[in-house]
């Protein structure tokens, strides 16, 4: 087994038996739940919209170069510039070539989950740019020092008082300060920093292909001004981000937003088509698009994880996922987490390392029945299973308990050979630890379900 999976077994032991963490997540997403059943009152026939979402969704994937072309022709309309990323290393040279290019030495960020996928903090900070998170919660983590806990939410492992916490150790605010008083005083620290920024980096929640635009929808404002502010403005997005026409926005916003906040539509919707045009009074003089792969044509490869690319990352699978709930969204060890991650990160980054985040699943199929475009994830997961035991990742103690299990199971009389007190100390022998040492063992009952037929019908 590799260290990754040995990590993750230790990480998530450890926040399953934390108690207040557990509780913590469980308050927040209790809150985004209750949000989400009052969000979903706006639609007569909720059913019909993911049905829409998902059609549309899967025809962008079938036809993904056809979109991409005519995508890329319109927003090169406009003015904007295209880089082509075949992967993260890619990805972050061609910024980094930018930063010289401009002479970047402060770069403001908005909320994205795809510049953690790329680590462009990171690199941006061993060239000596500073690159600050404007998003609340993004900027809690990164002062915190850790990464985003939820696609959506990055902060929602932090209760109040540990925020206030944190501000009082970093910044010598009041221990006792509240959300308003710190959101305030994170506003303060911010808008001073949107003026001076050199350079403005954003995600792209969709691409349209009919006008060329890249969207952003967001809460607090910070998106608008990341890109409106700065002279030079990085939007960087997966490539399976598109969707066919500007018309469908007004179907997958309030999917979105309904899904992953429980909001009718998030406060700011912006459309970006390019650097500012003659006329205009604000926006940058120079708009570039990263659109990056990844691997993400592996996914689109496999006849049925394919699916996962018609993902609008709303995090509803997340705040489903018992798993997640208990584990908690760090223990992945992935940009991506719960049932979503689970399905793309070992086609992301390898089934070697990652297959281990398929099994961590209940299969309870709940994923399924929130996601806004009807993504089987629960059985995409058994696909990800699957394909890992084909690929050969497959240890000699699985290969061989699998086999035993198989040669006992199918044959009565191999079944009968043992009487149920063996059979209890067998299990105690072969599978307490992999059971688990918190959970106890199913007990064999002393008469099988085959003897008390004959006992009772008197025939076999």
């Amino acid at each position: 087994m590799s260290e990754i999976y040995h990590k993750f077994i230790k990480d998530s032991e450890k926040k399953a038996f934390d108690l207040e963490h557990r509780n913590k997540i469980k308050y927040n997403i209790s809150k985004y739940d209750a949000a989400v059943v009052r969000g979903k009152q706006q639609y007569k026939n909720l059913d019909l919209a993911r049905k829409r979402a998902q059609v549309i969704k899967h025809k962008v994937v079938n036809n993904l170069e056809k979109y991409l072309i005519e995508f890329a022709a319109n927003f090169e309309t406009h003015g904007g510039k295209i880089i082509w990323a075949q992967d993260a290393k890619e990805a972050v040279d061609e910024i980094l070539i930018l930063m010289k290019k401009y002479g970047v030495r402060k770069v403001v960020k908005s909320k994205s989950m795809i510049t953690e996928e790329i680590e462009i903090n990171e690199a941006l900070e061993k060239q000596g740019i500073e690159s600050l998170e404007t998003d609340l919660g993004e900027y809690i983590v990164q002062v915190a020092g850790e990464k985003p806990y939820h696609i959506v939410t990055p902060a929602m492992h932090k209760s109040k008082e540990d925020i206030a916490d944190l501000f009082h150790e970093k910044f010598n605010t009041p221990s006792e300060s509240t959300p308003t008083e710190i959101t305030h005083f994170v506003r303060e620290k911010l808008r001073k920093k949107f003026v001076t920024a050199d350079l403005g980096i954003t995600g792209g929640n969709f691409l349209i292909a009919d006008t060329g635009s890249v969207c952003l929808t967001e809460n607090e404002g910070n998106g608008l001004m990341t890109f409106s502010f700065p002279k030079v403005h990085i939007a960087i997005v997966g490539v399976e981000k598109i969707i066919p026409s500007i018309t469908d926005l007004d179907l997958f916003w309030p999917l979105l937003s309904t899904h992953g906040t429980g909001q009718n539509i998030t406060v700011y919707n912006s459309i970006v088509s390019g650097p500012r045009q003659e006329g205009e009074t604000d926006g940058p003089e120079e708009m570039y698009l990263v659109l990056l792969e990844n691997n993400r044509s592996k996914i689109l490869k496999s006849e049925h994880q394919r699916l996962a690319l018609t993902c609008i990352r709303c995090g509803a699978c997340l705040n489903a996922c018992p798993v997640y709930k208990n584990i908690g969204g760090h223990a992945y060890g992935t940009t991506y987490s719960g049932p979503i991650g689970a399905v793309i990160t070992p086609l992301l980054k390898g089934m070697e390392d990652y297959k281990h985040l398929s099994f961590a699943s209940s299969l309870c199929g709940k994923c399924t029945d929130v996601c806004p475009v009807n993504i089987p994830l629960h059985e995409l997961l058994l696909y990800n299973r699957s394909d890992s035991v084909k690929e050969g990742h497959v240890n000699t103690m699985d290969k061989l308990s699998m086999y035993g299990m198989n040669k006992v199971l199918s044959s009565r009389r191999m079944m009968d050979l043992m009487n149920a007190k063996s059979k209890n100390l067998a299990l105690r022998i072969f599978f307490k630890k992999l059971w688990g040492p918190r959970r106890d063992l199913p007990k064999i009952a002393k008469k099988s379900f085959r003897e008390m037929w004959i006992e009772q019908r008197g025939d076999k």
